[in-house]
């Protein structure tokens, strides 16, 4: 996903391949962003390969892991030349410590690093005596990985660009060929009296596939279309801000924001369909018998676009990292775990100012958010036409929060992050803190206690979703 937010930033200047080159200029697109679409196109192609005719009931875990890793090291010089050296190096070094560092020195280095979401599996593994793990335990090798299932893991053709973050044992069930299997004998021990399980062949991608390639589409269409017409640098345009009135540039910033989203849509839902494709991303069978390929998925538009809340917008956008991000600093932090949670995400991503910007606006907001629904919502519930209108109203203040939050994400440097918000009178800034010191002050829950647990924007998504079979091995069953 960082690779993703450089490839997806206008002043990004490629290092990589000029090949190219004439069709970036004909089609007026930037060269990173055209190397970018034509490595994704090829990975789509290959993964349907990688299924078909490199499965593993014909090839060996280690040429899996072997051609994964080629692939991945090719569209990485593909896209970014020398700049490969990089992530090869960081690589290196991750697998270097966790393979030597003992078990009082291996917790820093990870932590420090925190590149390798492996190294921190590893971690927690290790210290399961003295932390709640099972989140981990689950799905996670206990055994410390070779070179080349570690090369695998983190510079594979499937995600090496766009992500998403997956489990190391989900990726190692896969290429050893137990990742649909496994699930499905889980699923039927889970069904005790219901016939056939056992014998359900290994169900095809393709209906996944096809369907999130459609959105990929429907995406395109949307930013050669809505995008172009929306610019987000026009938020910052000196006569615009100071011309048109406020109303008006409140507005434009909601549709720009809006019209910015589906480059994003597009690039992880590709991405998605690329790991279903090579047989990766299964989930399980819903009570309907609906076969779900939704395991690595790293967006819920529906969710994004009917938020309702600053935390559901959280929890169905970039979702593989934003369950990273709980596991290694959410449920760590033994203070401010909302606070350190952003800061993180913002080192995470890079080092474009308007990054910072927008995580660090992030937490009073959600700070504020988590203060009204405890506090207001309760008023709201007494019937279904109430309960609709302030459903409308928290919907369309989530979403101008995050056009608010989000527009220097965009912008990414200082001077027109500046611009915008003194454009807009810091007005959810203050707003926010207000909340948050007025009702933390007047209206605490009774019965709260501060070392209670830890309500925040990582926590597990509380929308109601299909139960999906196999769950998860850290359920208690009845």
């Amino acid at each position: 996903p960082c690779i993703m937010d450089e490839l997806t930033t206008s002043s990004f200047k490629t290092t990589g391949s000029k090949w190219l080159l004439p069709v970036s200029d004909f089609f007026g697109f930037p060269l990173d962003q055209v190397n970018f679409l034509a490595c994704q196109v090829f990975a789509l192609g290959a993964a349907f390969w990688f299924r078909l005719y490199l499965s593993p009931q014909f090839s060996s875990p280690v040429v899996r892991h072997a051609v994964a890793t080629l692939f991945g090291l090719s569209f990485v010089i593909f896209c970014f030349g020398w700049y490969a050296v990089h992530i090869s190096v960081l690589v290196m070094v991750c697998y270097r410590i966790l393979v030597t560092a003992d078990i009082h020195n291996i917790h820093r280095y990870t932590m420090i690093m925190a590149v390798s979401y492996l190294a921190v599996c590893q971690v927690t593994i290790l210290f399961q005596l003295f932390s709640n793990v099972s989140f981990f335990l689950s799905a996670t090798s206990s055994s410390k990985p070779s070179l080349i299932e570690y090369l695998s893991y983190n510079l594979n053709f499937l995600s090496i660009l766009v992500g998403p973050c997956s489990h190391y044992k989900d990726y190692i069930d896969f290429i050893e060929g137990r990742h649909v299997q496994r699930r499905l004998r889980r699923l039927s021990a889970s069904n005790t009296g219901q016939n056939g399980y056992d014998k359900v062949s290994e169900p095809s991608p393709m209906a996944a596939v096809t369907r999130k390639l459609l959105i990929c589409g429907v995406c395109m269409v949307l930013f050669l279309t809505l995008t172009k017409a929306f610019p987000i640098t026009y938020n910052v345009d000196s006569h615009f801000v100071n011309e048109a009135p406020f109303l008006t540039r409140l507005t434009y910033a909601f549709f720009s924001i809006q019209a910015a989203r589906p480059k994003f849509y597009f690039a992880w839902a590709l991405a998605d369909a690329i790991n279903n494709a090579a047989g990766y991303g299964f989930k399980g069978v819903d009570e309907a018998g609906q076969v779900s390929w939704d395991l690595i998925s790293n967006i819920s538009i529906w969710g994004i676009e009917t938020a309702t809340s600053f935390k559901k917008f959280i929890d169905n956008w970039n979702i593989q990292t934003g369950v990273w991000l709980k596991t290694v600093c959410y449920d760590r932090a033994p203070r401010y775990p909302t606070a350190l949670t952003f800061i993180l995400s913002a080192l995470w991503h890079g080092v474009y100012p308007g990054y910072y910007f927008t995580f660090i606006t992030a937490i009073p907001i959600t700070l504020a958010a988590r203060a009204v629904r405890k506090n207001v919502r309760q008023y709201f519930l007494s019937s279904h036409p109430v309960k609709l209108v302030y459903d409308v109203v928290t919907w369309a203040a989530t979403q101008l929060c995050i056009c608010y939050t989000v527009m220097p994400f965009l912008l990414l440097a200082v001077e027109p992050t500046m611009q915008y918000y003194r454009s807009m009178y810091f007005h959810i800034h203050i707003i926010s803190i207000l909340t948050v010191i007025v009702l933390s002050q007047s209206h605490k829950p009774r019965g709260s206690s501060s070392n209670g647990t830890k309500p925040g924007p990582y926590d597990p998504h509380p929308q109601a979703q299909p139960q999906l079979q196999p769950s998860n091995n850290n359920v208690k069953r009845k």
